[in-house]
């Protein structure tokens, strides 16, 4: 088939212009039809950096039908995600939305009534589920080199800029949120099973650009079999994003795990014998735009569904449960078939990161 799906990319800010967009250039079977901002100091020149029009907010449903748009990537603030998929939805386009899928159960829940109400493809967007290295990782974890597995820990950890969205309550901001629900996502791929209680801690140093939301959060998840997931996500450390999973027989460390630029590498450690493996930059975000095509040329089901946002979405809500009240908080889990395989891999080069337009790095220094 020669059909290339037409996407429009709903908000435009700094993931959008650093990795989305660019992505359009490895995705064969994918092209960008049209570009949709609250922001009209982008329209004109994102406009004409890509050679299509940009329409607001308001005018969603008019750029889908002008631009024959098949499918939309949304890339709006969390609180949005709702919002934007509904709207998508009605008007008959399929949606892959970024991670998390929204900030609450209920919001997940109308997200997937309205892509099953109107015939639509709804898929979040994982793209370390293509991602070559984490894909390693989930292969020795299922291979039974690293024994029985027991335990997972991971680090993730930036310093974030004042008045950034990752640091507004009003647009769904928070640590977990937005950098932890990768750790807890890698808990769940690597042990692929869900977590049936959790404890959380969340601190704040005091500082000024953490007035709305916590500066950090401690989580523990157990696990099925009795196994335990920690992790700690800051928004006001040294960068780090990392995660160890140790097995009875084994154990491995993948850094640089969560990050879209720059190399990972797998260290493992098996019978004594350690070995080191480098996997080289690619573009992350063109392998999900191929994936989520191929879904909708050939009517599959995409895999991360909407399941998978729920299930991460419930285990962050439980967590901050727990920091509010001090006490451990059960969960249901959310019921799951089908989980990251080595067969999903889609690897393409990195993309030449572009300036900035009207969008600001959410990192500081």
């Amino acid at each position: 088939m020669n059909k290339k799906i037409r996407y429009a990319v709903v908000g435009l800010g700094h993931i959008a212009q650093t990795a989305v967009l660019p992505a359009f250039e490895h995705a064969e079977n994918s092209e960008l039809a049209a570009l949709v901002t609250g922001n009209p100091e982008k329209d004109r020149e994102l406009s004409e950096r890509y050679g299509v029009k940009a329409y607001t907010y308001d005018d969603l449903e008019d750029a889908l039908d002008a631009e024959q748009v098949d499918a939309v990537y949304i890339a709006t603030p969390n609180i949005l995600h709702r919002e934007h998929t509904e709207r998508t939805a009605r008007a008959g386009a399929h949606v892959l939305c970024e991670k998390p899928m929204a900030t609450t159960e209920e919001d997940c829940r109308a997200m997937m009534r309205a892509a099953e109400q109107n015939n639509v493809k709804l898929m979040i967007a994982y793209r370390l589920h293509f991602n070559d290295a984490n894909l390693r990782a989930v292969e020795l974890a299922r291979s039974g080199e690293l024994g029985e597995l027991r335990y997972f820990g991971s680090l993730f950890g930036l310093q974030v800029k004042a008045g950034n969205i990752r640091v507004r309550k009003d647009l769904g901001g928070g640590t977990l949120y937005d950098i932890g629900i990768y750790c807890i996502n890698a808990a769940r791929y690597l042990f692929r099973d869900e977590p049936i209680e959790v404890v959380g801690l969340t601190m704040n140093n005091g500082e000024e650009r953490f007035a709305e939301v916590e500066e950090m959060t401690g989580a523990l998840l157990r696990f099925p079999d009795e196994r335990l997931a920690m992790f700690t996500c800051s928004f006001g450390s040294a960068d780090v994003a990392q995660y160890d999973l140790i097995g009875t027989k084994g154990r491995l460390r993948l850094e640089n795990a969560y990050e879209y630029l720059g190399e990972l590498k797998c260290v493992t450690t098996i019978d004594g014998k350690t070995t080191e493996k480098i996997f080289k930059p690619g573009d992350q975000f063109a392998p999900e735009l191929i994936y989520f095509s191929n879904c909708i040329l050939n009517d599959r089901a995409p895999e991360p569904s909407d399941k998978e946002g729920l299930a991460d979405v419930r285990v962050i809500n439980a967590i901050y449960e727990s920091a509010k009240t001090g006490q451990l908080k059960r969960i249901e889990p959310v019921p799951k078939q089908r989980r990251p395989e080595r067969e999903m891999e889609i690897k393409r080069p990195p993309v030449k990161e572009p300036e900035l337009v009207g969008a600001a790095a959410a990192r500081s220094g």
